[in-house]
Order: structure tokens, then sequence, then C-alpha cells
């Protein structure tokens, strides 16, 4: 099982059964085209992964988090866990490339695309959880999400900028601030947006995010500090 050593070094996981880290990359395009074999996909371990994610996800959340409510917590394990996110962070260890697909799914763009990759990293979660325990699956968990852990805060306030964007502009102007996406760049498991945000036809502010709501919310901070800049001259 030399072939997965890059991938190991990869992961920084070295697996005592590579076995499990190959059924974690066999999608079912690949078991469809190659009839008589007795290979399965991945499937039945991403349904564990999504499990053992799940819950080191809202263990670690309850942890780190202890002066939030559970709505607050909701939240954030729905940010952590989402396709998206789960695919940005497969995309970024390059799993795709060493995904067992059919021709079909490769030449349709399948190792770039979001379900595949985020069902994929699922399935790996569970192998190494499989492989290793609990223990072993926390740590690779924590490594993947190092990044997304330090973002969650800013993350958080996606709700709150708009929140006090819309106050300030409905008590000062009498009106409200109206939203407008005006770009998407990158590849589709990875896409940045920029949006805008304007009152009575005037840009306010503008911002960029991994996500709609993310982009609009920057562009809500940039605006709250023109007008707090604006509101508070002589």
């Amino acid at each position: 099982m030399d072939k997965y050593a890059k991938l190991q070094d990869r992961l920084g996981v070295r697996f005592n059964d590579p076995a499990l880290l190959e059924l974690a990359l066999i999608h079912s395009s690949y078991v469809n085209e190659t009839p008589g074999n007795k290979l399965v996909p991945n499937e039945r371990l991403e349904f564990l992964g999504d499990a053992v994610l799940g819950l080191w996800i809202a263990e670690r959340l309850y942890r780190d988090f202890p002066g939030e409510t559970e709505g607050t917590l909701t939240r954030y394990r729905s940010l952590l866990v989402r396709r998206d996110t789960l695919a940005g962070l497969a995309g970024d260890i390059g799993l795709g490339e060493d995904l067992f697909m059919g021709r079909g799914e490769i030449s349709s763009g399948g190792r770039r695309k979001p379900a595949n990759l985020a069902r994929a990293l699922e399935a790996l979660i569970a192998a190494v959880y499989l492989d290793q325990g609990h223990a072993a699956a926390g740590s690779f968990i924590d490594r993947l999400f190092a990044e997304a852990f330090k973002q969650l805060i800013s993350l958080s306030t996606v709700d709150d900028s708009k929140s006090r964007l819309q106050e300030l502009v409905q008590g000062e102007y009498h009106t409200t601030p109206e939203y407008r996406i005006t770009r998407s760049t990158g590849a589709a498991h990875r896409r940045t947006f920029t949006a805008e945000v304007s009152m009575n036809g005037q840009v306010l502010g503008s911002g960029q995010g991994l996500s709609k709501k993310e982009a609009e919310s920057a562009a809500a901070g940039q605006a709250l500090k023109r007008l707090d800049n604006t509101l508070h001259s002589d």
C-alpha cells in the first residue's frame, strides 16, 4: 500500500490497516463501472464518519464555548459541518485526486464536486476512527478544522453585523439596506463571493466571504464603520 504514502503524509496519519483508507476512497461510480469485483463504495464509511464528526464537533464546542447557548452552539456546528466547509477541507488536502471514480464521473468533474469531496472526507474520518479509535480520530478532526475553529467568532458575527446595520439605517434614515452579490470566483469547493450593501442607491460598503452570507456580513461591517464616522463627525 505504498501508493498511499503521500496521501498519509498529507493527512498526518499512518494507517495500521491501509485497506480502510482504500475503502474510504472508493466512489460508487467506480464500483458500478467495474462489474464482477468485490469492491464496495465508501457510503457505509460516510454514514459512520458523519456521526463521528458530529459528535466530536459537538463535544469540542461544548468544551470551548462554555458561555454560549444551545442555539449558538447549534449554529456553530452547522457552520463547521456544512457541505461547503467539508468540501473545502477535502480540497485543501487534495483528496479528490486520490478518489477511485468511474470514467463518467471523472469526465463530469467528479473530483471537484463538493458533494463527492464532502462525503469522501466523512468516509476518511470514519476510516481513521475504525483504524485507531476515538482519540486519534478527534486529533485528526482537530487538525483538519483548526483554521475553521479560529474563524468561528468572525463567522458568528454574520447575523449581528447585518442586524445592527439594519437597525441603524432604519433608525437614522428610515429605509432599509439592500444587498447584492457582485462577483464570485474560485473553484466550486472554495468559492469566494463579493457583496455590496447600499442605501437609496448609494453603496455603503463591500466585502468578501466564502459564502454569500459571509460576504454580506463583511459588507455590512464596512458600512457600519462608514456610517458611524459620518454620524459622529462634526
